[in-house]
């Protein structure tokens, strides 16, 4: 995954994650949207073969990055999680 800044503010981020697919980044919108603050997360793909993902960003009261932070850390705390789980089987 290569994490690309394409136009970043106080309130806004916008940025590319190359080499990543839909299933990413649906699990990576729908924790920014449950982080206190984010106004808008969403991402398009332009070609579903060829493209490369780009998210929109905006947040009100939080940095982006901070947002981003917080939901990658949900993210791996639901992974490990569920790989704990899959240990038990």
């Amino acid at each position: 995954m290569e994490f690309t800044v394409m136009e970043e503010s106080k309130t806004k981020i916008v940025f590319t994650l190359q080499g990543e697919t839909h299933t990413f980044c649906n699990a990576l919108k729908y924790e920014l949207q449950q982080v206190k603050g984010v106004i808008i997360a969403t991402y398009k793909i332009d070609h579903p073969l060829v493209g490369i993902p780009q998210f929109l960003v905006e947040t009100k009261g939080i940095e982006p990055r901070k947002a981003m932070k917080e939901a990658l850390k949900s993210l791996r705390k639901q992974a490990q999680d569920f790989e704990k789980e899959i240990g038990k089987l």
